[in-house]
């Protein structure tokens, strides 16, 4: 925490600098890249429930509440809203259905992450593969200790599994069907390709121009590779998201990879006020469509009845 206050001290420090026209724009290519993620995801749910009729509107009230509520609640608990608010607008959905639609967004996120990530490697923007060796191996000189200790616990475990799976088949049978309909759209795909896919790619060209002008914005002069290093420290720190907005974590990628292109204290402002800027924004749209959505702003409440709904389904 210590961390994240002096980053939001540096960056007030300099928000006299802040370009308020490139500002203005990047925070526009945010919203247009909130509705096209929107949109994809809702052609994803509407594959899952083909006989129901999926409003985009619903859809994004859901979304960007979710994101509201993740801009001011670590480890994505906004995620929760999301799903909850989903399962509201969609008639007859489920949990669990909807938990893995989000997983098939996030496929053509992960194969252009990976892409990314790749391309800093041979960049050498990142530390190489040669530090793998050096890490600490696990240690099973346990096992060959106890090799009997070994074989009971592993054969306890097998039984308890076996009974488990017997007693609760019927469960894990109907969680699989739901989990498996919301994969629809990849068995697909043609429909993947042309509903889903030119939708991801607008949010991801949308999300790289944002950065752009936010970097004009606070005063780093802009490039296609300073682009994708901002970009690059966002993708790394959702990894482990233990703060609010990624404030913190993303700060010290930052400072890392513009070693030699920026000043710390330049970097520092320019990302702080680029999460703050998207998260204010969040924060306001999400909280809106709660209200809109639940009439309340306590949303907490709703999360519990969410899971009452989905219960005797299962």
């Amino acid at each position: 925490m210590d961390a994240v206050v002096e980053a939001v001290r540096v960056f007030a420090r300099h928000l006299a600098d802040v370009g308020w026209a490139p500002l203005g724009v990047a925070l526009a290519l945010h919203l247009a890249k909130v509705a096209c993620r929107t949109r994809a995801w809702r052609a994803i749910v509407a594959a899952a429930y083909p006989r129901t009729r999926v409003r985009w509107r619903s859809i994004l009230a859901a979304y960007v509440a979710g994101v509201g509520v993740n801009a001011i609640v670590p480890v994505r608990g906004g995620d929760l809203v999301r799903l909850v608010l989903a399962r509201r607008a969609v008639q007859g959905s489920t949990i669990a259905t909807l938990a893995s639609t989000m997983l098939v967004e996030t496929v053509f996120d992960v194969l252009v992450a990976l892409g990314l990530l790749a391309w800093a490697i041979t960049q050498g923007v990142l530390p190489g593969l040669d530090v793998l060796p050096r890490l600490p191996a696990p240690d099973w000189a346990w096992v060959g200790r106890h090799p009997v200790a070994t074989v009971v616990i592993g054969a306890a475990l097998g039984v308890a599994l076996a009974v488990g799976y017997t007693l609760l088949a019927h469960r894990v049978a109907a969680l699989g069907r739901r989990v498996g309909q919301g994969f629809a759209v990849l068995r697909h795909p043609r429909a993947y390709l042309l509903t889903v896919v030119p939708w991801q790619a607008a949010d991801w060209l949308l999300r790289l121009g944002s950065i752009w002008f936010f970097l004009e914005a606070f005063g780093i002069d802009p490039s296609i590779e300073r682009v994708l290093l901002v970009q690059l420290a966002n993708s790394l720190a959702t990894v482990v998201p233990i703060t609010p907005a990624g404030i913190g974590t993303t700060q010290a990628l930052l400072v890392y990879l513009f070693v030699g292109q920026a000043t710390a204290t330049a970097v520092v402002s320019f990302s702080v006020g680029m999460e703050l800027a998207i998260a204010v924004v969040n924060v306001v749209l999400g909280f809106g469509a709660i209200l809109l959505t639940l009439r309340t702003l306590r949303w907490r409440r709703h999360l519990g009845l969410g899971r009452a709904r989905e219960a005797p389904e299962g």
